[in-house]
């Protein structure tokens, strides 16, 4: 019942730690309020000594790299992309380098584009004005490969439709629109085949979007069926060097 802990919410679940004006401050202030009305010690002793500093992952094959050196795009626009994944491709000896599109960053000199999933539509005017990220997001996905997963598939097509019906020009290296002013659930958990493409084989995914496709050309990325085995079909897209989808990868599958 505390105000001061109340934290907003947007769609896609609450605004992003990152964005917190003092994230530290509001950490301290809502230990200290558990400090002051939780009995650690019984809730504790209640646990009957369960509470592991742990859990057994059991064999667990890493995610191979897409490249040597990865260049990723992170911001408040570009935020989803999963730590496990990236502390995988770094394990194995991958060069990982952040950009920022919303500070005007171009793509770094790199091999491989990743461009995670997020808010591109809460920023869709300022990525369009953004020509530098753009020129060089399309001369690079002119030699070297360019994915993107969810919203940072919506920035490799044509055209995004914001939620008050204005449309935004995206990089154009996908037959693709989209639009967040028809707003459409789509959640859940999905199992992914790719017969090529820079994640080739079996991966198991989730889908969280209220976007909508309004056009898509071009070849599927991925065959895709939900978490019951239901077929659903293509899902995502690649042309040349350029792919991506509204799933976000999560592991391998067998």
């Amino acid at each position: 019942r505390n105000s001061d802990i109340t934290q907003p919410s947007r769609h896609l679940g609450l605004v992003q730690a990152e964005e917190h004006p003092d994230l530290e401050a509001f950490l301290d202030m809502a230990a200290g309020l558990v400090m002051q009305s939780v009995d650690l010690d019984a809730m504790l002793d209640l646990a009957g000594g369960h509470i592991s500093q742990s859990l057994p992952l059991g064999d667990c094959s890493k995610i191979t790299p897409p490249a040597q050196k990865i260049g990723i795009a992170k911001d408040a626009g570009f935020a989803f992309a999963y730590p496990h994944i990236l502390a995988d491709w770094r394990d194995q000896g991958a060069d990982i380098v952040f950009f920022s599109p919303l500070a005007g960053d171009p793509v770094p000199e790199c091999e491989f584009v990743f461009l995670p999933g997020g808010y591109p539509e809460l920023h869709a005017g300022r990525l369009a004005a953004n020509d530098r990220f753009l020129t060089s997001l399309r001369t690079h996905a002119s030699t070297k490969p360019v994915y993107g997963e969810c919203g940072g598939y919506m920035v490799l097509g044509e055209g995004l439709i914001d939620a008050q019906g204005n449309g935004h020009r995206m990089a154009g290296l996908l037959k693709l629109e989209t639009s967040f002013a028809r707003r459409k659930l789509h959640l859940g958990y999905r199992s992914l085949t790719a017969p090529d493409g820079p994640f080739p084989g079996r991966w198991a995914a989730h889908e969280f979007h209220y976007a909508s496709t309004l056009r898509a050309e071009g070849t599927p990325l991925f065959a895709a069926r939900d978490a019951e085995g239901t077929d659903l079909g293509a899902m995502g897209l690649r042309h040349g060097l350029v792919s991506g989808s509204f799933a976000h990868l999560i592991d391998a599958s067998p």
